[in-house]
């Protein structure tokens, strides 16, 4: 127990820029360092975890807690996730008139975020080339991606889509290739 909290605690710590930003970090650590989850798991895991409401890393945190130990492993690794930025925000909260117009804080945030684009896009690819997205089917993230920000779709109607083509191409035309 203590192994998942101190993992998850270090992920919560030490990734920035939200729940995708964590992939790399959240692979890295469960499923090469500890080898708690397979690649293929992790992937299977990746796209539940985005489907479900909520915090894409406390989601994270709740499925592989629980495959490893039950409920309190879940507890665990959430608190674990958590926690550290519980504590971030609480010390901000607590000095942010102090440095709310300091141009050396606004100029790091500036810095972190062309860093925090790569650190989607590098798992993204990864989860492309783990999912077998390859030049016959990559028109179907990029037709959502451009559905979702040019149009506006919500993204709840593209993953009902994507569900009802994947259970339809599972059913009726990938048995017959």
């Amino acid at each position: 127990m203590w192994e998942t909290f101190k993992t998850f605690f270090k992920i919560g710590a030490f990734t920035f820029g939200g729940g995708y930003a964590m992939i790399p970090i959240i692979e890295t650590e469960v499923v090469d360092k500890h080898g708690w989850v397979s690649r293929e798991d992790f992937l299977d895991l990746v796209a539940v975890a985005q489907s479900c409401p909520g915090v894409f890393a406390v989601n994270m945190s709740i499925f592989i807690g629980y495959r490893l130990k039950k409920t309190m492993g879940a507890i665990v690794a959430t608190l674990g996730t958590a926690l550290p930025s519980f504590i971030i925000i609480l010390l901000i909260a607590m000095c942010f008139r102090q440095f709310k117009d300091n141009e050396i804080v606004a100029s790091i945030f500036r810095g972190i975020r062309p860093a925090v684009v790569a650190l989607i896009a590098v798992p993204t690819f990864n989860m492309a080339k783990a999912a077998k997205i390859g030049l016959t089917n990559c028109w179907i993230p990029i037709v959502s991606a451009l559905l979702i920000y040019a149009l506006g779709i919500n993204p709840i109607y593209i993953l009902f889509i994507a569900a009802v083509g994947g259970y339809v191409y599972g059913q009726f035309i990938e048995p017959t290739e």
